[in-house]
C-alpha cells in the first residue's frame, strides 16, 4: 500500500510524525506500506533544516514544491497543478491531508479530481467563523475525503449535524483521538530547555501571531497591556516572531515587564509549556498541547475549534479585551488537576487508529 502525505507547515510535519512512526513499526512488522512525503514549502521556515528532522526523529519529504507567498487562490492553485503532478507520477493508493492549511485544501482536490482515496486527519473541527480561510479549507477538505479521522467526539457531532450519513457510501467517519496528544507524550522525553532566556521558577508562556492580532493594533495594543500587568507579579516569555515584534517597535507598544524572545524550536517550546504555570496563546495547537500538560489556558481570539476546553472550565476565550484577560488570569491561576479529563483527546493511540483503518479499506477494496 502507498501513501502519499501532502504537508505545508511545520506543525503540519509534527502531527505526521506520529503517523509516519507508525508506518516504520508496521514496516518492521512485516506489513507492506510506502509512505511518500510532500512539502508544499507554504510557510517557509528557516527552523526546518536537515537538523529538524534528526532531532525531531520525523522523514525528510521526498518532494519540496516551494510554493509560497502568494495570495490564497493562487497558492492553492499552484499546489494543486503541482501536487497532481507528483500524484500521477507515485500513483498511491491514498493520499494523507492534516488540518486546514491551504497545502490540504490542494492536495484534497488534486486527489479527487484523479479519483484517488483521500484521509483526512484532524477531520470535523469547526469554528463556525467563515471569515478565516482555515475553516473554508475544514469543510472543503471533509466534503471530498474518504476516511474523515475526528481527533474528539465534538468533531464526530459536527460531521453527523452537517449531514455525514448521507454523504455516500464510500466516506466513513472515526473517532481517532488526536495525533497531536501522541506526539506531546513523545516528545516530552526528549524536549530541551532554551538557553535564550532566563527562566524563573514560575512563568507564564504567551503566543501571538494571528493576524487579527497583530494587524491591529488596538488589539495588539490591549493584549500587551494585559500582558504587562500580569508580568509586574510573573514572568511572561514571549516567543515573538520577527514582523511582529517590528510593529510592536515602530508603533511604541510598552513591553517593559515582558520577556520577548525570538521564535523557539518545538523542543524549546514543549520544555515550556511541561513547566510553565498557564498558557496565553492564539493558537489552535498550543491550546490542545496546554491540556496535554495540564496546564490551564487563556486564549486570546474570539472562538475556537476546541469546544471541549471551553466546556471543562481549563481554557477562557478572551478575544482581545484588557479586563476579560486579566479576570481570566486571576481566575485560572486558582484551578487546580481536577479539571482536567485525560480522555478528551484518545489514549495516545491515533496514529494506530488510522494506519489500521487505511490498510482494513485498502484490503476490502482489493478483495
Amino acid at each position: 500500500m502507498k501513501i502519499v502525505t501532502i504537508l505545508g507547515a511545520r506543525p503540519q510535519f509534527i502531527k505526521a510524525g506520529s503517523v509516519s512512526r507508525e508506518i516504520s513499526f508496521q514496516k518492521q512488522a512485516g506489513v507492506e506500506i510506502e509512505e511518500i512525503i510532500i512539502h508544499t514549502g507554504q510557510h517557509y521556515d528557516p527552523n526546518m533544516s536537515d537538523i529538524f528532522f534528526e532531532e525531531m526523529k520525523i522523514p525528510k519529504p521526498n518532494y519540496f514544491l516551494g510554493i509560497c507567498g502568494k495570495s490564497h487562490a493562487g497558492m492553492t492553485g499552484q499546489m494543486m497543478e503541482k501536487i497532481e503532478e507528483v500524484l500521477l507520477k507515485e500513483n498511491p493508493d491514498w493520499v494523507l491531508v492534516y488540518g486546514d492549511t491551504n497545502s490540504t485544501l490542494a492536495g484534497a482536490l488534486a486527489a479527487t479530481k484523479l479519483h484517488i482515496k483521500i484521509a483526512h486527519v484532524e477531520a470535523g473541527l469547526r469554528s463556525f467563523n467563515k471569515r478565516m480561510p482555515e475553516e473554508i479549507n475544514r469543510i472543503l477538505t471533509d466534503r471530498v475525503s474518504n476516511l474523515l479521522f475526528c481527533p474528539t467526539e465534538i468533531a464526530l457531532e459536527n460531521l453527523k449535524k452537517e449531514g455525514i450519513d448521507n454523504w455516500g457510501n464510500q466516506i466513513k467517519a472515526i473517532q481517532s483521538g488526536d495525533v497531536m496528544y501522541e506526539g506531546a507524550l513523545f516528545y516530552q522525553k526528549i524536549a530541551q530547555k532554551p538557553t535564550s532566556i532566563k527562566v524563573d521558577r514560575d512563568f507564564i508562556l504567551c503566543t501571538i501571531h494571528r493576524a487579527e492580532n497583530t494587524d491591529d493594533l488596538n488589539r495588539l495594543n490591549n493584549i500587551l497591556k494585559a500582558l504587562n500587568q500580569i508580568g509586574k507579579a510573573k514572568q511572561v516569555i514571549i516567543p515573538l516572531h520577527p514582523r511582529t515584534r517590528k510593529i510592536i517597535e515602530l508603533n511604541n507598544l510598552d513591553t517593559s515587564n515582558l520577556s520577548i524572545v525570538n521564535p523557539l524550536g518545538y523542543l524549546n517550546m514543549i520544555w515550556l509549556i511541561d513547566h510553565c504555570n498557564l498558557v496565553m496563546t492564539d493558537s489552535g495547537g498550543l491550546q490542545k498541547e496546554a491540556y496535554f500538560f495540564l496546564k490551564p489556558c487563556i486564549t486570546l481570539r474570539e472562538e475556537t475549534e476546541w469546544l471541549e476546553l471551553v466546556k471543562t472550565g481549563t481554557n477562557f476565550i478572551v478575544g482581545a479585551d484588557e479586563q476579560k484577560i486579566l479576570d481570566a488570569y486571576n481566575h485560572l491561576t486558582k484551578i487546580d488537576n481536577r479539571f482536567f479529563k485525560t480522555n478528551l483527546y484518545g489514549n495516545g493511540l491515533a496514529s494506530k487508529i488510522i494506519i489500521s483503518e487505511l490498510v482494513n479499506t485498502f484490503l476490502l477494496d482489493n478483495t
